[in-house]
């Protein structure tokens, strides 16, 4: 069976000049309150140590749904979950085997971020690198990210506690998400635009390429194969000879066209777009191309997407004299073929900067770019050029620096589908450069766990949970009745500075009819501020019922019920329809159960009253 993903190794090169990884990596395997533990782990460029901080982020997550039909549809978002939430944590314990490989870390505090670590998520740690003893710092030689391999690395991520001179470049082009590996033969079947979806394993895998990699862990093989995007990433070409998709990130890949002979489109179609779901909290490696599909063995494969560069300083500068200093997490390009479809380019990775001032000198501009892969061009007759990456995005702690600076974040191109390059295959989506965002707190100074819109008789509550709190002057509570005009419904005070976690409530007691939607609005005391994520609640569907939160819960979880109810009984029952008795807080509408001296696992919650009863399930995971 051919490899499903074109997969390139990294070594750390430690000479100065020459590109060197300075972070260490690891996949979290299990998560339980403060303590992780790790599975395949690299210290080459940097270790795990008592009192470093890291970056704990959800690199992939099951967000495909039911999106997995053999149709248009196959690889559509269902909900994002947690995919590309991260957040940043100290090391205060490390445990080793007798090898000396890190197996578990302990976390400064509990994590914010219900990450999920199960068959189909991935969850990522990477030190977050302290250069130059929290003084000033100048580059002693390029750093680049290693490559992700499906399992670590694709991110780069250091801090500096004063200025951060660049003298060389800081890379995670092609560190990202793989490209689809080709299929290299097919010499009797006609052309075919109806398979999004095939096996990479049966008798027809020659007929079809392999999908680019996306932020859906894809773990069936059935599914590997075949047209349709996987998400963020590209789709794999059909016969006879077309093109693989470009993969996607802030826009989306662009998609293959027909193919050898063919009168309908048998190329990939491109990856998704994420933007409406990338803030500074949440960002992805680009998505891998889709591998080309060929009968003379000179198919391409899809060209590996951009990975994610996280830098925090107090100034970013150059000086001195240079051509270009560049920080850059670019798609890669695609190979072009020969008679034969070509792979799809590989869609730009995501850069954050946490910085409130630039300063680049005349003599040594300075470049930032975010562009997506060209896809692969055929050098023959009429065949499938690959789709061009989508761009990545550049997120700005601060306003954008304009001087002496350049900052791009481009969409690829679509290969040629011939020699004279008379038809291409499409672009990556949308317009150059939207990918530019700016004034965004890129390290949220509240850690939030949940906020949720719950109807109660006539009322909506809101309630939120924050781990901790840094320079939290306030909250806004915010509604929309349409995702888009939000008018300001109340203000909660903060904690400003706070390391255990803290609950909010308050009503919203005239709801607008129908569906309502709710958001958190963060303040500092200097007026700055953040949006969460929006939540929504149908308030003509919930007249009735129950409803509890957090859940999954950890120690504590709120029981919420209607008030027309009147007098209630509330029952936990375990997994072996026993009821567990836990202490219990009522108050009006509400019961606060005390979930930390029963066992992890799932439970009934039962609300009973003399004309029948509700029921929830409670997931405790302490």
């Amino acid at each position: 069976m051919r490899s499903r993903y074109l997969c390139l190794l990294a070594i750390p090169l430690p000479f100065s000049g020459q590109a060197q990884v300075i972070n260490g990596y690891a996949r979290v395997t299990a998560i339980s309150g403060a303590s992780l533990t790790l599975g395949t782990a690299s210290e080459t460029g940097g270790a795990f140590l008592v009192g470093k901080q890291v970056i704990i982020i959800q690199m992939q997550d099951d967000v495909i749904g039911t999106n997995t039909a053999d149709n248009v549809n196959f690889g559509n978002l269902s909900a994002i979950a947690q995919a590309g939430r991260y957040e940043v944590r100290a090391i205060t314990a490390v445990t080793r085997d007798a090898f000396g490989a890190p197996t578990g870390l302990t976390m400064s505090a509990a994590l914010g971020v219900m990450y999920n670590t199960g068959t189909n998520g991935s969850v990522r740690i990477i030190t977050y690198e302290l250069l130059g003893s929290g003084g000033n710092f100048t580059t002693t030689s390029a750093i680049a990210a290693l490559p992700w391999n499906g399992s670590i690395g694709g991110v780069v991520a250091l801090q500096v506690g004063g200025p951060l001179t660049l003298a060389h470049t800081i890379s995670a082009d092609g560190a990202g998400f793989r490209g689809g590996a080709r299929d290299p033969f097919n010499y009797t079947s006609p052309c075919n635009s109806t398979t999004y979806r095939a096996s990479s394993t049966d008798a027809a895998t020659d007929q079809f390429a392999t999908k680019g990699e996306g932020i859906h862990k894809l773990t069936n093989t059935a599914w590997a194969d075949g047209r349709g995007k996987i998400l963020n990433g590209g789709g794999g070409a059909n016969m006879i000879n077309a093109g693989g998709g470009g993969g996607g990130n802030y826009t989306a890949g662009g998609a293959a066209v027909l193919g050898w002979s063919c009168s309908s489109d048998a190329g990939g179609t491109g990856g998704l777009a994420l933007s409406a779901s990338i803030n500074a909290s949440r960002v992805f490696m680009g998505g891998g191309g889709g591998g080309g599909e060929g009968n003379d063995n000179v198919s391409t494969d899809g060209a590996n997407g951009g990975g994610i560069i996280f830098i925090k300083a107090a100034q970013i500068r150059t000086t001195g004299t240079c051509s270009v200093i560049r920080i850059s997490a670019d798609g890669s390009t695609a190979a072009n073929s020969g008679n034969d479809g070509a792979g799809g380019g590989g869609a730009a990775g995501s850069i954050v900067l946490q910085c409130p001032s630039y300063s680049f000198a005349s003599t040594c501009p300075m470049l930032i770019r975010s562009n997506g892969g060209t896809g692969g061009t055929v050098d023959s007759s009429t065949h499938g050029g690959g789709g061009g990456g989508g761009q990545g995005v550049v997120i700005f702690s601060t306003a954008r620096p304009t001087t002496n600076v350049s900052v791009q974040v481009l969409n690829g191109t679509g290969g040629c589908n011939d020699s004279g390059c008379a038809t291409r295959a499409n672009n990556g989506g949308g317009t150059n450069n939207t990918g530019i965002l700016t004034s965004a707190q890129t390290i949220l100074p509240i850690e939030l766990i949940g906020f949720q819109a719950v109807p109660v008789g006539a009322r909506i509550d809101l309630m939120w949970i924050t781990a901790s709190e840094r320079n939290n002057d306030h909250f806004t509570v915010e509604r929309s009745a349409d995702g888009s005009d939000w008018v300001a419904l109340m203000q909660v005070p903060g904690a400003v500075n706070s390391q255990t976690q803290l609950r909010y409530q308050v009503e919203d007691p005239s709801p607008l009819p129908g569906t309502s939607f709710y958001r958190l609005r963060q303040t500092d005391p200097d007026g700055a501020s953040t949006v969460s994520e929006m939540v929504s609640v149908d308030f003509a569907r919930y007249g009735s019922g129950i409803m509890v939160y957090p859940n999954p819960a950890r120690d504590r979880a709120t029981v919420i019920y209607d008030e027309a109810m009147g007098a209630v009984s509330i029952t936990l029952v375990n997994a072996l329809g026993q009821s567990i008795s836990v202490d219990a807080v009522r108050m009006q509408g509400r019961v606060e159960l005390d979930l930390s001296g029963i066992h992890e696992g799932m439970y009934l919650v039962k609300v009973s009253n003399a004309s029948g009863s509700f029921q929830e399930r409670l997931l405790v995971e302490h």
